[in-house]
């Protein structure tokens, strides 16, 4: 009998010295993690390449990093130091560009598909009449979800348009640039349309149904568009000075962008100060009054996670199935693009490279970024106001992929 106590007793000191040495380990290597990324991004922000960031890892139910970098705005519209820089905090919120693509409308559309009110095979022409032309009547919203249903990359719509209506009226007035279902394209308009979908199915403005379907259900209270109109909102990184770049894509044929039917001088509505709590993205400002399928929402990296963890449990927040298994599956597979709908899965994108299959994440042209990685239930969220820099001497923006990779490839080296 007393051998077995004995025993008994070796098994449960092993087992403890084996937890406190795992213990150990796991904090040595979030010791090393930190001082991997801590130095990474203090280098850019000590070489002036970026103002600041905001940054979180999370592995399982416990965020293993967070920290606030820098300044939410450096400088003003003539590029000049401010005397007193803002500094950032992880409570500001950042302007997520083109993370509305996933936020908020792909979102959107997975919950119409859980409700029965659409199909991911639906023709667009179904809900939009201006699709049921011969060119465009093959388009489906799943085609719209992957970047691959022929319509232009981007349109100055503002040339042609000053209401969300009209911008819906030109975009399906627009010719197709590629065959439909065969190229994948990433086109603003494709999402600009899939925000009319939902307006047209919910019989919601975008705004309210992203409110009152994502926001508010996930507790996501500082997620919103026009975040200045709401009046509580204190803390907004600033991003461009004015729109630049976008001028540059409309004056620059070497960009790729030429539009014959076009005189560039032709409008002259350019913003001329610093942006800060109006989104970058022209087409969304000038032509959607800060509202589209594309861009325009505003967040902060708590409320971003909020989502992302909502998908990485597959739909589940708490005991509430908020989106079913079957819609997340099916919107985190990848098609022959090798990407899902809505969502990049492409392991060679620069932000997720190398991650291991099931990887997922996104971009914004502000400097956001989202990478997820379901099989070790690992996500990582970057939030820079790289735009606040004004643009370099090439004419473009600083480039993040190189800092997101290294971020990535240092979650990826230390928290498996």
């Amino acid at each position: 009998m007393y051998k077995k106590y004995i025993a008994l007793l070796i098994l449960l000191t092993s087992t403890v010295f084996h937890l406190n040495a795992q213990n150990l380990n796991n904090k040595e290597i979030r010791t090393k993690l930190i001082s991997e990324i801590d130095s990474i991004i203090k280098n850019e922000v000590a070489g002036n390449n970026i103002p600041g960031a905001v940054i979180q890892i999370k592995k399982g139910n416990e965020i293993i990093y967070k920290n606030a970098f820098g300044y939410a705005q450096k400088y003003d519209y003539g590029h000049n130091l401010l005397s007193q820089p803002e500094p950032m905090t992880t409570e500001h919120l950042f302007d997520i560009a083109s993370l509305t693509k996933v936020i908020g409308t792909t979102t959107s559309i997975m919950i119409l598909v859980d409700k029965g009110l659409i199909k991911v095979s639906d023709p667009v022409g179904k809900y939009i009449s201006a699709f049921n032309t011969p060119d465009k009547k093959p388009i489906t919203i799943g085609n719209l979800l992957s970047h691959n249903a022929g319509l232009y990359e981007w349109y100055p719509l503002y040339y042609k348009a000053t209401n969300k209506q009209d911008v819906y009226k030109l975009i399906g007035e627009l010719p197709l640039n590629f065959p439909v279902g065969k190229e994948r394209h990433y086109s603003d308009l494709g999402f600009t349309i899939l925000g009319e979908i939902i307006e047209t199915v919910s019989g919601l403005p975008l705004e309210k149904f992203i409110q009152e379907n994502i926001s508010l259900p996930l507790g996501m209270h500082n997620t919103t568009f026009n975040p200045l109109a709401k009046g509580k909102f204190e803390k907004i990184a600033a991003s461009s000075h004015g729109n630049p770049y976008e001028k540059r894509m409309v004056y620059d044929p070497s960009l790729g962008f030429v539009f014959k039917e076009i005189d560039p001088k032709q409008w002259d509505g350019w913003r001329t100060y610093s942006l800060k709590g109006e989104v970058n993205d022209g087409n969304t400002w000038y032509a959607g009054g800060g509202i589209s399928g594309a861009a325009g929402l505003f967040s902060t990296i708590d409320d971003l996670q909020k989502l992302v963890d909502m998908l990485m449990n597959k739909g589940k927040v708490g005991r509430k199935q908020f989106i079913s298994k079957k819609t997340i599956t099916s919107f985190l597979t990848k098609d022959d693009f090798k990407n899902g709908l809505g969502w990049m899965m492409d392991p060679e994108n620069p932000f997720m490279k190398n991650g291991p299959e099931g990887t997922f994440g996104h971009t914004g042209f502000a400097g956001t970024s989202i990478a997820v990685i379901p099989h070790d239930k690992i996500s990582v969220i970057i939030l820079i106001n790289r735009q606040n820099m004004d643009l370099l001497s090439t004419g473009e923006y600083y480039n993040l992929n190189p800092i997101r990779q290294q971020v990535f490839n240092a979650v990826i080296k230390n928290c498996k």
